[in-house]
């Protein structure tokens, strides 16, 4: 059997816009683009039959799929696909010095330092942890949904995808996203794997006058 993931990230928020650090931390709305997005993804898939959503604990993930709910798809919160907290961090406009900080925090992770935490916060080691209890519930048992659509959080994205596809977290970089944009992906359950079919995919972007944030 095979499951199909629809795996996208939440849409813009304003703390995005303004370049605020946000993690679990920070309980925002989405700002009039993010609704945007959100009503571009679902107008590009709403004619698939998603037999559930999954989504995290803060709004924002809420409000990216909110037009499916209330079409009548089934969700669950699961609070494992929340995003990083950044600790400290959350909340503020790095100034120069806290930049110099929030750099160096990620060269430790690209070095393979993922044990390593902000203050206050969570390593993606922590993260990965919780995830794979997300993970557990998302797959074991659930064989009458062969369709599911994922919003959750750009870190956590990005750790999630280093481990179901086998990378190391340090590479977790590899992975690119913007608002609301869709990693497709297949998971056998013969073979116990992930397979990557598409990334970052913002296709449904296209035609919307905004302008979009990595």
């Amino acid at each position: 059997m095979i499951k199909t993931i629809y795996l996208i990230r939440h849409g813009e928020t304003a703390y995005n816009k303004m370049g605020v650090v946000q993690g679990s931390g920070i309980d925002a709305d989405l700002n009039e683009t993010g609704l945007l997005q959100a009503e571009a993804f679902y107008k590009a898939y709403n004619d698939l039959a998603f037999d559930k959503v999954y989504i995290s604990n803060l709004k924002r993930t809420f409000q990216t799929v909110e037009s499916f709910i209330e079409a009548g798809i089934p969700f669950e919160k699961l609070e494992g696909l929340n995003e990083i907290s950044w600790g400290e961090k959350e909340g503020k406009i790095p100034n120069t010095e806290e930049n110099k900080e929030f750099s160096t925090l990620l060269a430790k992770w690209r070095n393979g330092e993922t044990h390593v935490a902000p203050a206050g916060g969570e390593s993606p080691e922590d993260v990965a942890i919780r995830q794979k209890t997300a993970l557990n519930i998302i797959l074991e048992g659930k064989e009458e949904e062969n369709l599911i659509l994922i919003a959750m959080h750009g870190r956590a994205m990005r750790i999630l995808l280093a481990q179901i596809l086998g990378l190391e977290l340090y590479k977790m970089d590899e992975f690119e996203h913007t608002n609301t944009c869709l990693y497709l992906l297949e998971y056998s359950y013969q073979t116990s794997k992930f397979s990557l079919i598409k990334a970052n995919d913002t296709q449904h972007l296209i035609g919307l006058k905004i302008e979009v944030l990595a």
